[in-house]
């Protein structure tokens, strides 16, 4: 059942390079994966707790000039990085003293 492809469509795929972005993306992820190691003394790196905007400038900064915010916040997603989070959550709701619900 497999779907129907022309033997041109076929080969001009397999010789066909990867596409710009792709390689570019995995350059920059694998710099995001590197801070993720632990530095020699089994910490992890400061680098790690950076939200997009910091980020942004640091990947800048070490050799990917080019890269936009657009696929930092992309990248950082598929890295599951999401940043220090600062701040309080705001209540909307003050609880019961006692616990139960109404």
């Amino acid at each position: 059942m497999g779907l129907q492809v022309s033997p041109r469509t076929y080969r001009g795929w397999k010789q066909r390079g990867p596409a710009p972005r792709s390689v570019t993306d995995a350059l920059a992820l694998n710099a995001l994966y590197d801070l993720q190691q632990p530095d020699n003394k089994g910490r992890p790196k400061p680098e790690v707790l950076y939200g997009r905007r910091k980020m942004l400038h640091w990947l800048r900064h070490n050799g990917y000039p080019d890269v936009s915010k657009h696929t930092v916040d992309r990248l950082m997603r598929v890295a599951g990085m999401n940043g220090l989070v600062r701040g309080r959550r705001t209540t909307t709701t003050i609880r019961a003293k006692d616990g139960h619900r109404a």
